[in-house]
């Protein structure tokens, strides 16, 4: 029984709890109140499927203490988190059940009143004096808060687009990420995607818990209201902004766009507008379409079906796209001087043909690009005319830094999903007081904005805002909750010590890299800073490398580097040889998570496909799973997992046809 109740995605439900083995318990479980969970010998059989029957089991015992003049509520309730979380607990594409066919909960909509009775008088055995049938008014208040209802890796994965569904083989998103805990997985992917850690899964659970506990009492739209509330002030209080600096949440940095472009709209309604991107193919595959007023995914984050490529209601047709390079034709990093001289020329070409300029500005590129340094001198030559919107969405700069770009009226486009290493799809727009003001003077936003964020993910009060949906994104809720967990706990150790850190680890990996014949270290310029030029946010946090084949000692192209990314986060044992050293082995075992491939070019013109290792937020304030060890420890332990990812790369290498061969998949566990 103890190692399931400190499972990663079990265990914060077992904080605190009395949980009681009972030999004569002639049920799965019994909550009998007082927060006591009993469970008996058939909650241990492998074929009732353990796991769930403990979680359904920790979730009664919570309910009972949310509802507890309403014992058949609490018991529904848990039945259908129960139902979800065994969705988790897959095996091939067969879902892991217990006895009470909890399926019966788990769809969209709720089952009928004849179906719940009838499961009920199962369900009711857990409690002790459970009353014997369901009430009209306890089938109202189930129905009315059935949409919030989940486990919380279940709640973080709604809200997002396709690519944050789990494939049922494998228990991972297409990143190769999980919104439950991962720590026997080596994780260093902070450019892409993250797996939730025990912190941040913790931080999703205490706000799913309080968005339920205030949709009972309040109603659902209050609660959603009162939870994106919270979310913006977390950011606010992290980045230390004041009351005047305006907060939009949107489900990714791609959205993030697309709010960004329709609040430029404002800015002068009825002008044409340029759009001038800093290298889109080291942003977002759909920053270009978004960036445009278009649909860049053929489903919304609210789960609209649109057409990928066509316009959304309420945006021009005749955005201009203009686009600046920062690498050369060879590959090479552009200097700042030419960046900014393209930016310049770029945007007086589109003032002088009457058009409002939005300008961006890329802090960092997915390789750990600031481009260009500055744009201020662009924007006093022409007045007005011009916005920048600063694409942050790594999140690799420091409050200070932030405040920076908004002193001087930029946008800010962020996410807690990058460095701060929060699960995928966790994204806000800060808006810069005089800009922020726009909302109130401005008639109404673009109508179709309605189909990718709601009335709520917008500073209250804000006038455009009135015709989005009157409601909030519950799953962009609970990935921000656990987005600020991480921010809380990399704010608690101070920038010195976090520069220390950095420092240390990037070195150490540079060096491991240069050791490594298989590898290539592409190398970017050090980010520039203005606010604290020493900061931990003037250090290279994100390392990208290419990969040399093991015969033609050539970089890998595109497709192979994909294939060595996916079975570093498999288990590839199996293509070794049967002589194969036992330490080969642990290491072709070993489930390791590193930035996904970007494509760079050769010196000969041909593409390169590069793999990334990156320090995110967790490297600074500790990886709960390392919380034993203390100070130089933790870090050596950090740096030796980072060094394994790297040797699993030339195990991979050395062995590419067998592992091709036998194509492992990654894998949650």
């Amino acid at each position: 029984m103890r190692p399931l109740l400190a499972r990663p995605d079990i265990a914060p439900l077992a904080a605190g709890r009395d949980v009681a083995y009972v030999p004569g318990l002639g049920v799965a479980f019994r909550c009998p109140g007082q927060g006591r969970v009993e469970i008996g010998p058939g909650a241990l059989d492998p074929s009732a499927c353990p796991a769930v029957v403990m979680r359904h089991a920790l979730e009664l015992a919570l309910q009972l203490e949310i509802s507890p003049h309403d014992p058949v509520l609490a018991g529904l309730i848990a039945a259908r988190v129960a139902a979800l979380f065994a969705a988790l607990e897959r095996s091939g594409d067969a879902p892991c059940l217990d006895d009470d066919g909890l399926a019966l909960l788990a769809g969209d909509a709720m089952p009928p009143a004849a179906a719940l009775a009838g499961m009920w008088t199962l369900l009711a055995q857990h409690q002790l004096n459970a009353p014997p049938a369901i009430t009209p008014a306890t089938l109202d208040r189930l129905a009315a808060v059935w949409a919030l209802l989940g486990p919380a890796e279940h709640v973080m994965g709604q809200g997002g687009d396709t690519r944050l569904r789990l494939e049922p083989a494998t228990g991972l998103n297409v990143y190769g990420s999980s919104a439950r805990p991962r720590p026997w997985a080596v994780t260093f992917a902070s450019s892409t995607a993250s797996s939730v850690s025990e912190r941040g899964y913790d931080g999703a659970e205490q706000a799913r818990r309080l968005m339920l506990r205030e949709a009972l009492a309040l109603g659902v739209s209050s609660a959603q209201r009162l939870a994106a509330a919270r979310i913006r002030q977390g950011i606010r209080a992290h980045y230390g902004l004041g009351p005047e600096v305006a907060i939009v949440l949107s489900p990714s940095g791609t959205d993030g766009e697309l709010c960004a472009l329709a609040v430029a709209l404002l800015g002068e309604p009825g002008r044409k507008m340029a759009n001038i991107l800093i290298a889109p193919e080291e942003t977002g595959g759909g920053v270009p379409l978004a960036a445009t007023g278009r649909h860049f995914a053929a489903q919304t984050a609210r789960g609209a079906g649109v057409a990928k490529g066509g316009l959304i209601d309420g945006f021009p047709a005749d955005i201009e796209l203009k686009s600046v390079a920062i690498r050369a034709p060879d590959g090479r990093v552009r200097g700042d001087d030419a960046i900014h001289a393209d930016c310049a020329a770029q945007a007086a070409d589109a003032v002088a043909a009457g058009r409002r300029v939005l300008l961006h500005l890329l802090d960092l590129s997915k390789t750990g690009v600031v481009a260009p340094l500055s744009v201020d001198d662009i924007v006093a030559r022409h007045g007005g005319a011009i916005d920048v919107v600063v694409d942050a969405c790594q999140a690799r700069l420091s409050a200070a830094s932030v405040r920076d770009y908004v002193d001087r009226n930029f946008m800010v486009l962020l996410t807690g999903s990058k460095f701060f290493t929060g699960p995928p799809f966790a994204g806000a727009l800060l808006l810069p007081a005089p800009i922020a003001r726009r909302l109130a003077a401005a008639p109404m936003l673009a109508s179709g904005l309605g189909d990718y964020v709601g009335r709520f993910d917008w500073p209250e009060h804000a006038r455009a805002c009135r015709a989005l949906p009157p409601d909030g994104n519950v799953g962009l809720a609970h990935r921000w909750a656990a987005a600020l967990a991480e921010m809380a706990a990399f704010a608690a150790i101070g920038e010195d010590e976090a520069a220390s850190i950095l420092r240390h680890f990037g070195d150490s990996v540079r060096r491991a890299i240069a050791a490594n014949p298989d590898l290539v270290l592409h190398e970017t310029p050090a980010p520039a800073r203005r606010a604290r030029p020493d900061g931990w946010d003037a250090l290279p946090t994100i390392f990208t490398f290419a990969l040399l084949d093991a015969g033609t000692r050539r970089p890998l192209d595109p497709p192979a580097a994909r294939l060595v990314y996916d079975y570093l986060n498999s288990d590839v044992a199996a293509a070794l040889p049967n002589d194969a050293a036992r330490a080969e082995r642990a290491l072709a075992r070993l489930r390791c998570h590193i930035g996904q491939p970007v494509t760079l070019v050769g010196a000969d013109g041909t593409a390169i496909g590069a793999l990334r290792l990156c320090a995110g937020a967790r490297l600074v304030s500790g990886e709960p799973s390392r919380a034993a060890l203390e100070g130089a420890a933790r870090l050596a332990s950090e740096i030796a997992d980072a060094c394994s990812a790297l040797e699993k790369i030339s195990l991979i290498l050395r062995r590419f046809a067998a592992i091709r061969a036998a194509d492992p998949r990654p894998a949650y566990r």
